[in-house]
């Protein structure tokens, strides 16, 4: 009967002639474009943002840095005229250290600041005293306090801050670290002048540290004037055309005129109390230029969280756009898709295994299992399957598919049977011929009278048991039934010695002990065969000189008769193990194909313990000291009962509990692995 079902077409999908050219052309270009446009768009004002959010930050800690500075510069100058020799600066310098000190605590919590002070301030306190005693240098106490003031005016975040893109952002930064450098240069000639009127003359550098600082003021306004609003310079010209700020001028002109260390005929604190005025009115300005800078970033911020909001809303829904438009798009094209799909998953999940298992499983040739060549869908059938020569071309390369793994699968059929069929040829040729060679060798045995010759006609006959199992063997790989059945039950000890007998290094084999078993006629000769191929892998890899053990015993709490073959050879691998007990628990024809030569032996051991029925379990686990054990356990149903109905299975012995824990413990592993598989 054929088994081959015709090519069943799916149903159309019309319009896909236009799908290529829509997802092209109308989404791919398009939409990338605008994704991109946007990307930017909102990456731009989230800088932007994000810029004008840390500017107002620093601009805060800036203007409370300068504060700090505001004070210590005051406190500088009254210091210089302290040790200059106007005591009447005492009382106003103790309020200005107070001051000094709030601002020093109000830095707490900010880690560049603070690493500034603890540097730079760590000798605040002695210098202070030292001050107080009169013991300090004018001139190192006036270099202390410029170097901590220059190191604050270092950290400020304002000094710091990198050109913004918006210009007038960046012109108030600018600005406002110019205005910092002019506000610091007129603190510091107030501080060196008021020092320097209060003892009467200029010594040492002190005229030359002078001019310096004003050529500083005046480049600094200078800068600060082409950077500033018109509001801002008018309010810097306000502060310069103050009465006091008039005077602090005219003191000026005389220190000027004392360069050459004449005595200097000046009051102190009408210098100190006019300049002081000109530096408050200047930080008022540094005050009023860090709101604005704060208001205009604050300004910005506020316009970049309208704009991200608006670029984030456009953005939405441009992607909603974009989920429609790819939603369309992709129904259009997965449509005819879906339904080949549907039909290739029917051909490889149904129709093609089903076919191929009726193709090996069926006697007959295969030839006339197998679709015809030109059996394959018409154009037509083809073309409403999707509408293109596209889909038309899937679709009949999947019919070639389905029709080129059908020729194999019966060709591959066709290869395992007559492979089957020659292992089965050739084992029964050869146990014929070696069931012939054995009984010639027995009526020879019975006739010679020679010791010697005898003991060469035992060897001749070991050596044809031998080549009997391995025919044996072929005749397992090719699933062909027990070839010695035997009808009488056995004795476990009977069937240990027959398993003996056939393998080639037997006197190297020690049956330690072996319990009382029977074992029913039908299974005597799998379990002999089966206990003589793992007795030969034992000898195989032990050393010469090493004995392989056989143990037997009887497991009440299973239910169970075990046999263990014990070897201490060279071991191994976990992973080996568990190919190993692979191949035992595998009984098809793919084992054989896949399987390297080598292991043939597990593959006959796999065939024999799956033959001998449900419960007959082989197991490998390591032998204490180096080697493997293998464990044949044979379920209750494969043992006849014993002669006398009144003997019981004896306990296992203490000799064996080792091996018994251990072969427990090796299936417990073994489900264990099992389990892990399955779940995963």
């Amino acid at each position: 009967m054929r088994v081959w079902e015709r090519w069943q077409p799916v149903r159309p999908m019309p319009g896909w002639r236009s799908i290529r050219g829509r997802v092209a052309v109308v989404i791919t270009v398009p939409i990338c474009l605008l994704l991109a446009v946007a990307g930017l768009a909102v990456n731009g004002r989230a800088e932007a943002l994000g810029d004008a959010r840390t500017t107002r930050a620093e601009v805060g800690l800036s203007l409370r840095v300068q504060a700090l500075v505001h004070q210590l510069q005051r406190e500088r100058g009254l210091t210089n005229g302290l040790l200059g020799g106007e005591k009447e600066f005492r009382t106003p310098l103790t309020a200005t250290r107070t001051r000094v000190d709030t601002a020093l605590r109000s830095m707490r919590g900010e880690s560049a600041v603070e690493g500034v002070v603890r540097k730079r301030l760590g000798r605040l306190a002695g210098i202070r005293a030292a001050a107080d005693r009169g013991s300090a240098d004018r001139a190192a106490t006036l270099t202390f306090y410029t170097t901590a003031v220059d190191a604050l005016n270092a950290v400020d975040p304002v000094a710091r801050t990198a050109t913004r893109a918006d210009g007038r952002l960046s012109d108030g930064l600018a600005a406002l670290r110019e205005l910092a450098a002019a506000k610091e240069s007129v603190a510091l000639e107030r501080g060196l002048l008021n020092g320097v009127f209060a003892e009467g003359a200029f010594h040492g550098r002190e005229y030359l540290t002078f001019t310096e600082v004003r050529a500083t003021r005046v480049a600094a306004l200078a800068r600060f004037r082409q950077l500033a609003t018109a509001p801002q310079r008018a309010a810097l010209k306000k502060a310069f055309a103050t009465e006091d700020a008039q005077r602090a001028t005219a003191y000026e002109r005389r220190a000027e005129d004392a360069a050459d260390g004449s005595a200097l005929r000046a009051d102190a604190g009408t210098w100190w109390t006019a300049m002081t005025v000109l530096v408050d009115d200047l930080y008022a300005v540094q005050q009023s230029v860090g709101d604005a800078v704060r208001d205009r970033a604050d300004r910005l911020s506020h316009d970049a969280e309208t704009d991200l909001a608006a670029y984030l809303v456009a953005g939405a829904l441009m992607a909603a756009l974009v989920a429609g438009l790819a939603a369309f798009a992709s129904r259009s094209l997965t449509r005819p898709l879906r339904a080949l799909a549907e039909a290739a998953h029917d051909v490889a999940r149904h129709r093609l295994p089903a076919t191929v298992a009726r193709i090996q499983q069926s006697p007959q040739d295969q030839a006339e299992l197998l679709p015809p060549a030109d059996d394959a869908p018409d154009t037509p059938d083809a073309q409403r399957l999707g509408g293109t020569a596209e889909i038309a071309a899937v679709a009949a390369s999947l019919h070639q598919v389905e029709h080129t793994a059908l020729h194999l699968a019966a060709q591959q059929a066709g290869l395992r049977r007559n492979t089957t069929e020659s292992l089965a040829n050739l084992g029964r040729r050869n146990q014929n011929l070696v069931r012939r060679q054995l009984g010639l060798i027995t009526r020879l045995e019975r006739q010679e009278l020679d010791p010697d010759a005898l003991a060469e006609l035992f060897e001749l006959d070991h050596l044809a048991t031998r080549m009997r199992r391995n025919a044996e063997n072929l005749l397992v790989l090719a699933g062909q039934n027990p070839p010695r059945p035997t009808a009488a039950p056995a004795d476990g000890l009977e069937v240990v010695q027959s398993a003996v007998a056939e393998v080639e290094q037997y006197p190297r084999v020690l049956i330690a002990a072996v319990e009382p078993v029977r074992v029913r006629g039908h299974a005597v000769a799998d379990v002999a065969h089966l206990l003589a191929e793992l007795i030969e892998n034992g000898l195989t890899f032990s050393p010469p000189a090493e004995p392989v053990e056989v143990h037997g015993w009887y497991d009440t709490e299973d239910d169970t008769y075990c046999f263990a073959v014990v070897d201490h050879g060279v071991g191994m691998s976990e992973a080996d193990k568990e190919r190993a007990h692979a191949r035992f628990s595998g009984s098809g024809e793919e084992a054989l194909l896949a399987a390297p030569t080598r292991f043939l032996g597990h593959l006959v051991v796999g065939r024999l313990a799956h033959r001998l029925g449900e419960g007959t379990q082989v197991h490998l686990f390591d032998t204490a000291g180096g080697g493997v054990s293998a464990l044949l356990a044979l379920p209750g149903r494969l043992l006849a009962p014993a002669e006398s109905p009144s003997a019981a299975p004896p306990p296992a012995r203490p000799a064996v509990s080792s091996l018994l824990n251990g072969f427990r413990a090796g299936i417990a592993r073994a489900e264990a692995r099992t389990t892990q598989g399955a779940s995963s």
